[in-house]
């Protein structure tokens, strides 16, 4: 085989190589990496508001009116509730069963990463209430 050749078969060699790769990459959906602003757009701004400020869309037909979340670290003293804010989204109703929160169980399963909520202890906790709540944390009121 001579020099012409075997530039010929390198380059179709590449060229397959292209095409297999760029068939792949059309074949694998497009998906929008998920943050704690989009958890939050998706699961929370309905009832407290594209601001937090609980005047979200689905807010009127509700009982009780959404907690305002931009002043969560206010309410707390000028300290953002981590843990708190955690156990509520995580579904916990500190024993009254009228909180209008949904579960989101189904959305916290999978990755965990290791979170200090201020007590010196890291604790394995689900990434995106980790993410959704750190996403809290950056609307509070100054």
């Amino acid at each position: 085989m001579h020099e012409g050749e075997m530039k010929t078969k390198r380059s179709i060699t590449i060229l397959t190589g292209l095409a297999a790769f760029s068939l792949i990459a059309a074949c694998t959906p497009e998906t929008t990496p998920t943050t704690g602003r989009s958890d939050y757009a998706t699961y929370c701004a309905d009832c407290h508001g594209a601001s937090g400020k609980g005047n979200g869309p689905a807010a009127a037909s509700l009982s009780k009116a959404p907690s305002d979340l931009t002043t969560l670290a206010l309410r707390n003293g000028g300290t953002f509730p981590s843990l708190a804010a955690m156990g509520k989204i995580h579904g916990g109703t500190m024993g009254r069963s009228e909180s209008a929160m949904p579960e989101f169980g189904a959305i916290l399963d999978g990755k965990t990463v290791l979170f200090d909520a201020g007590d010196g202890i890291e604790t394995p906790t689900p990434w995106r209430l980790v993410a959704l709540t750190k996403y809290l944390q950056s609307i509070q009121q100054k």
